[in-house]
C-alpha cells in the first residue's frame, strides 16, 4: 500500500507537521528525505531496509559516496541532496556560535566541533579563531593525517591567527578511534602552540578532542 493510502495520522510528513520532527522514528525521518519508495516498497519500507543495511541513521549519513549510491533507492542526486542538508546543519550551528561568546556557549562549541570532526576517517587538526569578545571569526582545518608534535606547525597556526586578527582561539582535533581521551602527544602539541601564540599575545582558551560520543576539554581537565 502506498503511503498516500495510509491514514493521515500514520503518514510521516503529516505526523511531522502535527507533532514535530522529534516525534518521528529514524525510518520516518529518512522516508521524508527519500520522498518516494521503489517498486513494491513504500518510502518507509525502503528507509527501514537502508537503516538495517548501514547499521543505523548515523552510519548512513556518514557513508562515502560509493557506498551510499550503491544502495537501492539512492544515487548521486540523493547523495548531493544529503551533503547539502548536512552542510546547512553545520553552518546553522556555526551561525549560532557567531552570535555570542564561545566561552558562554561551551555546549554549542562541542556540538559544532563534533559535527565538523566526528565523522572524519583520519585525524584532522582545526582551529576556531575568536575576536577579543570571544566570538567566532572563522573555523579552519589546518593539518591532516597522524597528528603528533612533528606534524603540527606552530608557525602556521600563528600565521593564520594573525591573518584573521584573532585575539584568542580554540584548538580541536578528532580521534578516529572514537576514544576522546587526550594523549601525551596532544598535551605536548597544546603546550607548544600555547607558548608560540603567547609571543604574539594570542590566548589558547581550550583544546577539544572529539571522539565518537564524547568531546574532551583540556580547560575542564585543567590541562591548560
Amino acid at each position: 500500500m502506498a503511503i498516500t493510502d495510509w491514514p493521515a495520522s500514520e503518514r510521516p510528513r503529516e505526523r511531522l507537521l502535527e507533532l514535530g520532527a522529534g516525534a518521528l522514528s529514524d525510518a520516518e525521518l529518512l522516508a521524508i528525505f527519500l520522498r518516494t519508495g521503489v517498486s513494491g516498497k513504500s518510502a518507509v519500507d525502503l528507509a527501514r531496509e537502508l537503516l538495517e543495511r548501514f547499521g543505523g541513521l548515523r552510519p548512513l549519513l556518514e557513508s562515502g559516496r560509493d557506498d551510499f549510491c550503491a544502495a537501492l533507492g539512492l544515487g548521486d542526486a540523493k547523495y548531493a541532496q544529503l551533503q547539502a542538508v548536512l552542510e546547512m546543519s553545520r553552518r546553522h550551528l556555526e551561525a549560532g556560535l557567531a552570535r555570542g561568546s564561545a566561552l558562554e556557549s561551551p555546549a554549542a562549541v562541542r556540538r559544532y566541533l563534533a559535527a565538523r570532526l566526528r565523522h572524519q576517517g583520519r585525524e584532522v587538526f582545526a582551529c576556531l579563531f575568536l575576536d577579543n569578545r570571544h566570538r567566532v571569526i572563522r573555523y579552519e582545518e589546518l593539518f591532516f593525517g597522524t597528528i603528533d608534535a612533528a606534524s603540527v606547525y606552530p608557525r602556521e597556526v600563528v600565521k593564520r591567527a594573525l591573518s584573521h586578527n584573532a585575539a584568542a582561539l580554540i584548538l580541536a582535533h578528532n580521534h578516529p578511534s572514537g576514544v576522546a581521551e587526550p594523549s601525551l602527544a596532544d598535551q605536548q602539541i597544546t603546550r607548544r602552540l600555547s607558548d608560540a601564540l603567547a609571543l604574539v599575545e594570542i590566548r589558547v582558551l581550550d583544546h577539544m578532542v572529539v571522539g565518537d560520543g564524547e568531546v574532551v576539554s583540556f580547560a575542564e581537565r585543567g590541562l591548560l
